[in-house]
């Protein structure tokens, strides 16, 4: 988890009391994995919670999982709200084939992976940070052109809003910015 707090909310609501538990961010040393993976061992039941989405996607979650395996560590999972599949149910697109990007590298590494997958005929789902929405979306529309997108802000939580239209449209109401976790699904190029 990478927020304590909103695990303990989660807790305390269902009554499961106070547990043990470590934040994990993507810059977890080895030698804390390991101080992990040692009590797991010990308590043999132990549980990995995402605050924010699914475990390793886009999570550092992954880091631990890997290392359970390495250890022999038995790794189960019990689904939770995912924003990628979240944002592709409820944009209208087609879900059968898809490219999820994670968060989009910056700069020219960016354009270049735009362009990469733009004349693909499959979806393309990807995060983004609200402070550079306007710009990747002035980027999407130069390499992409005008296409149908699903902006969601804040998917799956109790803030969640939803923006479908065309790019250009897009760039207008998110004109004044926007706050929270962004995923955007872009319709895959027709004809």
């Amino acid at each position: 988890m990478e927020d304590k707090r909103r695990t303990a909310i989660i807790l305390n609501e269902y009554d499961m009391g106070r547990k043990r538990m470590v934040s994990i961010s993507e810059r977890i040393s080895w030698k804390r994995l390991e101080r992990i993976i040692e009590d797991i061992k010990r308590s043999r039941t132990s549980a990995l919670v995402s605050d924010a989405g699914m475990p390793v996607i886009s999570d550092p979650g992954r880091k631990l999982v890997e290392a359970c395996w390495e250890k022999g560590i038995e790794v189960d999972v019990i689904p939770g709200p995912s924003a990628v599949v979240s944002a592709i149910a409820v944009s209208g697109f087609s879900g059968s084939r898809f490219t999820f990007l994670g968060f989009l590298p910056r700069g020219k590494r960016r354009r270049r992976l735009l362009k990469d997958v733009s004349s693909r005929g499959e979806t393309v789902v990807f995060y983004e940070s609200p402070n550079r929405l306007i710009e990747t979306l002035k980027e999407l529309k130069e390499i992409f052109g005008d296409r149908r997108i699903l902006v969601a802000r804040e998917m799956t939580k109790i803030h969640q809003e939803l923006f479908r239209g065309k790019v250009s449209e897009a760039i207008e109401h998110f004109s004044g910015g926007a706050l929270g976790e962004i995923t955007i699904v872009v319709s895959g190029k027709e004809g």
